[in-house]
């Protein structure tokens, strides 16, 4: 009987201790080693303190439309963890049709959607938006899809939308959208220099590219920039 109280209360705290681990476990391991909670598209990693933290693209893509003209500019680092094994990858795109991409997340997954896009272009010729939604349904509803780990700026010159696997199509308010992990330092930037009459798309770009570089770890200054200008000038 002495013993008795004890026991029962370490029975108590063990079963404790199972029903914590065994919904632990229900968090689905994903194949890039990060973890979900079971919401689709949304990717966890631990931190330095083994907390849960939403996986952040290791990239700066940002788009500006200024004037007359469309500028989407990216780096070029690729990191596997700690290590940078490329400093010069090209993760913008001119498509058929004078369409920008931008993409950040896995290369794999990344050119996957870029196929598919190019697809629904084809499909939809001329009309992005129409495109950008398919393709963001196909994302959403999609089993082998909604595994795809990326995000995409997608521009013309008429819009631009930024498209993630949640079956968001966001066209920015204020012609600016950068994406990855340093893409809201690249966003604040493009945005204080907008009102800047004497600079271009391109320039706040590059300006705001370098501001996000000096900032964000998995971000490199080799850019690669891709344009477009909305009224060419007309030969004579």
């Amino acid at each position: 009987e002495y013993m008795g109280e004890p026991v029962r209360k370490l029975s108590f705290v063990f079963m404790s201790v199972l029903f914590r681990a065994r919904s632990f476990s229900r968090l689905s391991l994903l194949p890039n080693g990060a973890r979900s909670n079971g919401v689709k598209n949304i990717h966890y990693r631990r931190d330095n303190h083994g907390l849960f933290m939403p996986e952040r693209y290791a990239t700066t893509i940002l788009a500006i439309r200024k004037d007359n003209q469309v500028v989407v500019m990216g780096d070029g680092q690729v990191t596997q963890g700690d290590i940078v094994v490329k400093p010069n990858a090209k993760k913008v795109r001119r498509l058929p049709n004078d369409v920008l991409c931008g993409f950040a997340g896995a290369t794999a997954d990344a050119f996957t959607l870029l196929e598919r896009l190019e697809a629904k272009l084809e499909e939809h010729p001329g009309q992005i938006m129409r495109a950008c939604v398919d393709l963001a349904k196909a994302w959403r509803m999609d089993k082998y899809l909604r595994q795809l780990n990326a995000v995409m700026i997608v521009a013309d010159k008429n819009i631009t939308l930024n498209l993630t696997g949640n079956g968001d199509v966001v066209e920015p308010h204020d012609n600016v959208i950068g994406i990855g992990s340093g893409g809201a330092y690249a966003t604040a930037a493009a945005r204080a220099l907008m009102d800047r009459p004497d600079l271009d798309a391109k320039t706040i770009a590059a300006k705001a590219m370098e501001i996000a570089a000096d900032m964000c770890i998995y971000t490199n200054k080799n850019f690669i920039v891709e344009t477009l200008d909305l009224n060419p000038p007309t030969s004579k």
